[in-house]
Order: C-alpha cells, then structure tokens, then sequence
C-alpha cells in the first residue's frame, strides 16, 4: 500500500513515478490511483498526514517531506532522499520571517510575540532551543499576509524566497531544510518481500530524478579526432567508442549534465564530430 501525496507534490510526484516505469491514473474525484503493478495499490492522501499513517501501518511506504516526519514526529524509516518539489529539483526551507521594516533581527527579539505557522511543531522546538517563549499558532493558509497585522513574525516554506520578498518580508532564520522523501513502516521494511519491493521502488524513482539533469549524446568522427575530441572536452569521461561500418571512422556516445551541453555540441563540430544527436533520458543506474 503506496501513499501519494496529494496537493502541490501531486503533479511532480506521478511525472516521477511517470518515468521510473510506474503508470498511475487517477480521477479529480477519487482518491484511490489506478496502478499499472499488480503488487502495488495506493491512496492519495495530504503530504502533511502521510507520514503519520506510514508510522501506524495503513501504508507500507509514503512519499512525503522531511518537514512533516519531523513535524508529526513519526517513527519511520526514511528509505530515501528524493531531491524535488513542486517547482524544481532543490531543496526547500522553512524559515521565520518578518516584515521588512521589523525591528526583529533575531529569534531572540522574539520574546513574547506571536508568530503564525503550519508547522507549530517544529516552530516551537526552535523556539525552546533558543531559549524564546512566544505564542506560535496554526495558520490555514495565506501566512504571508498576517504580518504585521494579526502576527509579529510566520515561519513559512520557501524555495527560493521570491514570494517572501514579493510580500515585504525578510528572512531572520532558518529552521529546517527539507526535501520529499520516500518513507516506509517499520513492519513493512521487516518484511523480504515487501522490503525489496519498496528498495526496488526506491532504485527507479532515484535512476529517473538523476536522470532529469543529464542527456545522452551520440556523434560520429574521424579516427583521427577521437583524441582530439575526448582530450578536448573533460566533460566526456568514459564513453563508448565503436567502429563504423566505413573505414577511419568511430561512433561515440555517452552521459553529459544537460546544463554543459550548449557549450560542448559547438565544441564537438569544431573538433570533426558530425550527425550528433541529444536525447533525453528515462533512467540513470549507477
């Protein structure tokens, strides 16, 4: 039994299981995915409460993030680091902020106030920590436009701190940094079968995320330029060499970070290479 995170992770999460090999169907008004795995069934369920129900073994695995396995403080076993969220291939961060005209310069300015957040756990661990007493309630939603209003300072999730910026306010710390996870019960991972089945999961989900940032590429050269050409770019490491069926010439492919490609394919002209193709890939192994 497989837990989906519904919401924001919903989109990027079944592209992922998209390219690992695992087809899932779902309906707008069903909850229960259709799986193309005859050993896999599965539930969408908010990301904030999967990990609680991983823990007490109505799934066998979840993907959730680091966040809410701190936050509901459940004993699970984290299979798994999977580095993406809804918008990119990063990391992100909950961190308290402020308006930009505070006079909050660190938590310790804090003392007394009131701070708006999802994550009231993990806010006021950070606070005890720091020796703080402040009053930190839940907030359904709109965080940012509490301050300075109704709340002195929000610990929010950001990725890259636009929306705070966007909405006047400042970052004075971070308090957790947090990715998705995948995640099984502790019975579960006990069990052969469904430990291999759930590390098997693991493997392709990791092989198609490593694969987002990498292309393969294929060209052609002269015998003579093969030296030059793998001399020339450090970039292409150990590819595979094969003979063409004419004379003097060789067939070279290989992996490269899709990032680098728009600087190596003129490189690889100027050094003989021609009929070069960039393709896109599936899965990476290692």
């Amino acid at each position: 039994m497989l837990g989906l995170p519904k919401g924001s992770l919903e989109e990027s999460t079944l592209r992922l299981f998209g390219k690992a090999g695992f087809r899932i169907g779902k309906s707008s008004r069903s909850y229960k995915p259709s799986i193309d795995d005859e050993e896999l069934d599965g539930r969408f369920v908010r990301g904030q409460e999967i990990s609680r129900y991983v823990e007490h073994g109505y799934f066998d695995c979840g993907l959730t993030g680091r966040d809410w396995v701190v936050e509901n403080d459940s004993d699970v076993v984290e299979v798994c680091d999977l580095l993406y969220n809804r918008a990119s291939l990063r990391p992100a961060y909950w961190v308290l902020a402020v308006p930009e005209s505070s006079p909050v310069k660190t938590v310790k300015d804090l003392q007394g106030k009131r701070i708006a957040t999802e994550v009231v756990n993990i806010a006021r661990k950070f606070l005890k920590e720091h020796g703080v007493e402040a009053e930190v309630e839940f907030s359904w939603g709109a965080t940012e436009v509490k301050v300075p209003d109704l709340v002195d300072a929000i610990v929010e999730l950001t990725e890259t701190g636009n929306s705070l910026r966007a909405n006047k306010l400042r970052i004075v710390e971070t308090l957790l940094e947090t990715n998705t996870k995948l995640i099984a019960n502790r019975r579960s991972w006990e069990d052969p079968s469904k430990r291999k089945k759930i590390e098997n999961i693991a493997l392709l989900l990791k092989a198609a995320l490593e694969a987002e940032s990498k292309v393969g590429l294929k060209l052609n050269a002269r015998s003579e330029d093969l030296e030059k050409i793998l001399q020339g770019l450090p970039s292409l490491r150990n590819p595979t060499v094969s003979p063409l069926s004419s004379d003097g010439w060789v067939a070279i492919e290989t992996i490269v970070d899709e990032r680098v490609v728009r600087q190596i394919i003129p490189e690889l002209k100027q050094y003989g290479a021609e009929g070069i193709i960039e393709y896109p890939l599936n899965k990476v192994v290692h």
